[in-house]
């Protein structure tokens, strides 16, 4: 296994934890030695993305070795190249506005899409939302769907080889690719730039695995190559809760000032991976 083009991209919403460490441990040793390791920075969010958060993060990574073979790609800088992949959509007849408040997307929700997010009710789906009206743009999943004529699945990695996992598009419903602040969403921007990056293996989170679904579909409706996945266990805390920032999971810092080495925590955060499967055996396709 050796040649693969990877990407650690964490969100600089606080600082790094042993979640994260184990995720960039990860993809570095996919790359392989002849392959390519890169480090992006997904801040979209500019409420929660702050200046201190990303430079503490780069502060990290330097310490802990983990240097990206081309220069750092913030998704800050190229929200342009988001707005016209999102045109090309549009012009395909395949996104359209919304102009639901959170309050009205919940009371119309039809249940849950399989990473757990609320399923769009639809409401806007025919309506004419006028332009300075403040919206949303959504992807018309079924219109998606028969557009690429079948939900595609991916090739996932594992020891023993790859397999194909079946697609869960269709659960999704119309998911957000344009947010109201910035007109971007993750779904678009990570397609996007895993397509800029010729990423060939996207290793990231179990907690990600089922939005490969709706990834692969934006990667079909924009001619993009399709990569391998690897999904990998996740870090939990006591309570079998995923660590989190947001939860206070310690920092790698926090570990630092205890007198923690690279090394040592390199270590810790690849030998606390879960091993508990990322997903069900149904799940693939060839099975």
């Amino acid at each position: 296994m050796t040649g693969y083009r990877t990407r650690f991209a964490p969100s600089p919403t606080g600082y790094l934890h042993l979640g994260h460490m184990a995720s960039a441990s990860h993809a570095r040793a996919m790359a392989g030695r002849e392959g390519t390791f890169l480090i992006r920075i997904e801040d979209i969010d500019a409420q929660r993305c702050l200046p201190h958060f990303e430079q503490a993060l780069r502060e990290d990574l330097d310490w802990l070795g983990f240097e990206s073979a081309l220069p750092v790609r913030r998704q800050s800088d190229h929200l342009e190249t988001y707005r016209s992949e999102l045109a090309r959509l549009h012009a395909m007849g395949l996104v359209y506005r919304c102009g639901c408040s959170r309050a009205q997307v919940q009371a119309g929700m039809r249940g849950r899409a399989p990473d757990g997010s609320v399923i769009y009710g639809g409401c806007c789906r025919t309506a004419c939302i006028a332009a300075d009206r403040p919206h949303v743009w959504r992807l018309d999943m079924a219109r998606a769907l028969a557009t690429i004529g079948q939900a595609p699945g991916w090739e996932e990695w594992s020891p023993h080889g790859t397999q194909l996992v079946s697609s869960r598009a269709a659960e999704f419903g119309d998911v957000v690719l344009g947010r109201r602040d910035n007109g971007v969403s993750y779904h678009l921007c990570v397609t996007v730039d895993d397509a800029r990056q010729r990423i060939t293996l996207v290793t990231r989170g179990a907690d990600l695995f089922e939005a490969s679904s709706v990834h692969r579909v934006l990667q079909t409706l924009l001619g993009y190559d399709a990569p391998l996945y690897a999904h990998h266990g996740l870090i939990c805390d006591d309570t079998g809760q995923k660590l989190s920032k947001r939860d206070g999971a310690e920092s790698l810092r926090a570990l630092r000032d205890k007198g923690y080495d690279a090394h040592r925590i390199i270590a810790l955060a690849r030998a606390s991976l879960s091993d508990a499967p990322v997903t069900p055996a149904d799940r693939y396709a060839d099975r």
